[in-house]
């Protein structure tokens, strides 16, 4: 084994990093958001859909972005990999269904949720906290099954 790691170890340390800490922070968001619809406590809820706009653009998006950005470069680095292998694909459009629920349907739950609780309208707050964490879940397993693609490489 080489005393220095070669510029491909380095990014997929890189993607791996960015993909735990995605993935982990949808895992610690998800259960927060289950265990406080559970809970039934208005104030705390409305304290965490608050939360919402800080987590997500300073930890979630620049996982994203990162895991996207070291998993293209490593395709290109290597002479093994290229983005026409259906498992790169695959992991490609799973990527993108996440991101698609989280940009498009994440956000305006989110954001009906804290309106909602800024309000006091907590009936409706609990409505699309609910709905924001089904959709957490939903990206959760489709990260479960990227994950499953980019291990097994499904087509070599």
């Amino acid at each position: 084994m080489p005393a220095a790691a070669a510029l491909y170890d380095w990014l997929l340390l890189l993607h791996l990093l960015a993909a735990m800490t995605w993935f982990g922070g949808l895992i610690v968001l998800g259960s927060l958001a289950t265990f406080l619809l559970r809970r039934g406590d208005p104030v705390s809820r409305a304290r965490f859909v608050g939360s919402l706009r800080t987590i997500g653009p300073l930890v979630l998006a620049p996982s994203v972005v990162a895991l996207l950005g070291f998993g293209i470069w490593l395709v290109a680095d290597s002479d093994a990999w290229s983005l026409g292998q259906a498992w790169i694909a695959i992991s490609l459009g799973l990527f993108a269904a996440a991101f698609v629920v989280g940009a498009a349907f994440q956000s305006r739950a989110a954001i009906g949720a804290e309106r909602a609780a800024a309000v006091g309208d907590h009936a409706e707050a609990v409505r699309q906290l609910r709905r924001w964490t089904w959709g957490m879940w939903l990206i959760v397993a489709l990260l479960v099954v990227a994950t499953w693609d980019m291990v097994m490489k499904p087509g070599l």
